[in-house]
């Protein structure tokens, strides 16, 4: 039933969206936090 109402309703489908892009900018961020840690302990390396 709910993944029914999840994938044909309205609804459904604009949460569906919400959580794909909560998802998608996680994953971005995460990575881009990850780059500038690493960049940071490049250079307090040196």
């Amino acid at each position: 039933m709910a993944w029914n109402l999840l994938f044909s309703s309205d609804i459904g489908l604009m949460s569906l969206a919400v959580i794909v892009f909560v998802l998608i900018i996680g994953f971005v961020m995460g990575r881009l936090y990850k780059s500038k840690m690493e960049e940071e302990i490049k250079q307090l390396s040196k």
